[in-house]
């Protein structure tokens, strides 16, 4: 008789009554999760006890490795192993106060049966707003039900009745009336029939996005399958970055010494030291720039329209940091780059749209928003933000919209108005400069590009950015990360709360309009361009569209 090898029956565990069982997603760089540890273990604290509080108990998933220096999941097979070992049907608490890599956790959550709560600390210290709005994005594209929390501390009463809801339940449902359905659309208005005429160019022309390694930063919600966007009239162009470190090698330092000169001319401030490991040097620099002009020169090549550059993970490990390039890229007025022959320049007078950390959503989102604003006359600089934290300042909520590194300088009201500082090490050992500053005042319109139920949906929304007191703005990035740029945000009609209840991402798209009236016009051929090519559109609080029958 044959005799084959069957594998061991795994033993079934059980959950005791009234337990929850916690887990900690990380980040995949050691240092990230070193630093940020202590932070974590004190909102797991602060969790622990209000579950407890409601008579029951909390079991911690998997150790803390003291030699790592954390308790972290910090890998895809850690996570796949910690899940193993729990009861496949317990309530699952997944704590997060940092940036988190979600496919750490996917595997596990794909097949977990017992009710799922992400919940993050109300807190701009470290990313863990941005964090669970990754992975709650990631759980909601891979359509794993799950519900969501955040606090300061969880003391507070509407957390303590979410928390108790979740508990008794196993769900927790947050409103979200300030969301409504694109009404219909008014065949006479001129804004709608810019946003179709624009959709259907799209379509009949195509365009081309280039992608320089894809699944940047753990955000699988950030992977947009060509099935939903070839439909659209957008196809991708898989790059390698080991491409683009090899045509940064090609790039003189004369180039990038020009590049550097026309920026000093143009007013951005490098904040210079000497310390390669802790601060800004003006060889990171030159490597940047090399970056900025190899992209360009890479995107001529394929004919691409828009660009995404991964740099997390490899190459943080080979070149500094992305960052000052994607911001260049993103800006109308920027070095003039030449063709290798010298005989042309490239994407003269306009912008290449950046979609940082290769996020296809933002991708498709600045490449619309870019046709947009440039048919209607408009600066068509637009850039993601992530959503990092926010406070009320004199009555009104005040959104601190940051990114990681760099905005185009238009947003900042000019390079004269920017500065470049070091990027924190514990994300980047290599170093490099930011492209910073204080997003100036002005009416925005903010939008998000997501899959849910194997679908294509759009959210927009309007607001306008605050002018704050420079002692406020430093107190925030004082509590963020006081490189990266900073954005005081206003979402109009839109609240704390409603906002993390139904954005589908860590990221946020915006773009500046001259005012109102005008910003109200182009989020009008925004709805109308993306209702054309079929995607769903949500209008989110108070955004008034002129082209709509009413």
């Amino acid at each position: 008789m044959t005799q084959y090898a069957f594998p061991e029956p795994r033993p079934i565990v059980s959950t005791p009554p009234r337990t929850a069982y916690l887990v900690a997603n990380g980040d995949l760089r050691p240092s990230a999760n070193v630093q940020c540890w202590p932070v974590q273990q004190q909102l797991e604290a602060d969790v622990t006890r209000a579950v407890e509080s409601f008579g029951w108990n909390v079991v911690r998933g998997h150790p803390v490795d003291e030699r790592a220096g954390h308790g972290f999941i910090d890998s895809q097979r850690h996570g796949i192993d910690v899940f193993s070992t729990l009861p496949p049907d317990a309530p699952l608490l997944v704590v997060e106060a940092v940036w988190q890599y979600s496919h750490h956790l996917l595997a596990g959550l794909r097949t977990h049966r017992g009710p799922i709560m992400v919940l993050a600390n109300w807190s701009g210290t470290y990313p863990g707003l941005v964090g669970l709005l990754g992975l709650t994005a990631s759980l909601t594209k891979a359509g794993v039900d799950h519900s969501a929390l955040w606090s300061v501390d969880f003391t507070d009463e509407w957390a303590r009745d979410g928390l108790r809801t979740w508990l008794d339940t196993g769900k927790l449902t947050h409103p979200t009336d300030h969301v409504r359905p694109l009404p219909t659309l008014d065949d006479a208005s001129t804004e709608v029939a810019l946003g179709r005429a624009l959709a259907e160019e799209l379509r009949r022309d195509k365009a081309i996005i280039g992608v320089f390694d894809e699944g940047c930063m753990g955000m699988y919600n950030a992977i947009f399958d060509d099935e939903l966007l070839n439909p659209l009239g957008i196809y991708k162009e898989r790059l390698s970055q080991s491409a683009l470190v090899a045509e940064m090698d090609q790039v003189g330092d004369a180039e990038a010494g020009a590049a550097k000169d026309w920026l000093d001319a143009a007013g951005l401030r490098f904040e210079f030291g000497a310390d390669e490991a802790r601060e800004l040097t003006r060889a990171q620099v030159g490597g940047q720039l090399k970056m900025y002009i190899a992209a360009l020169r890479i995107a001529d090549d394929f004919g691409l329209d828009a660009v995404g550059i991964q740099y997390q993970q490899g190459l943080k490990d080979v070149a500094p940091a992305s960052d000052l390039a994607e911001g260049l890229l993103n800006n109308v007025e920027r070095p003039p780059v030449r063709s290798r022959d010298g005989a042309r320049e490239l994407y003269a007078g306009r912008p290449l749209p950046h979609f940082n950390e290769v996020d296809e959503g933002v991708a498709v989102d600045a490449l619309v928003t870019n046709r947009i604003w440039t048919a209607m006359g408009f600066d068509p600089a637009t850039t993601l933000h992530d959503i990092r934290w926010g406070e009320t300042y004199d009555d009104e909520f005040v959104w601190t919209f940051m990114i990681s590194g760099s905005v185009p300088a238009s947003h900042n009201g000019g390079y004269h108005h920017s500065y470049s500082r070091r990027q924190p090490p514990m994300y980047f050992p290599l170093g490099g400069g930011t492209l910073s500053g204080c997003s100036k005042p002005g009416e925005i319109v903010w939008s998000r590009v997501y899959i849910e139920q194997g679908r294509l949906h759009v959210d927009i929304g309007r607001g306008h950015v605050a002018e704050l007191p420079a002692e406020e703005t430093q107190r925030r990035l004082s509590l963020t990360t006081p490189e990266w740029p900073i954005m005081h945000a206003v979402l109009h009609g839109v609240g704390r709360d409603q906002l993390m209840a139904k954005h589908r991402a860590n990221h946020v798209q915006v773009a500046y309009a001259p005012d109102a009236e005008t910003a109200d016009h182009a989020a009008t051929v925004k709805a109308a361009l993306f209702d054309a090519l079929g995607v769903s559109v949500h209008l989110c609080g108070d955004i008034r569209l002129t082209g709509v029958v009413e």
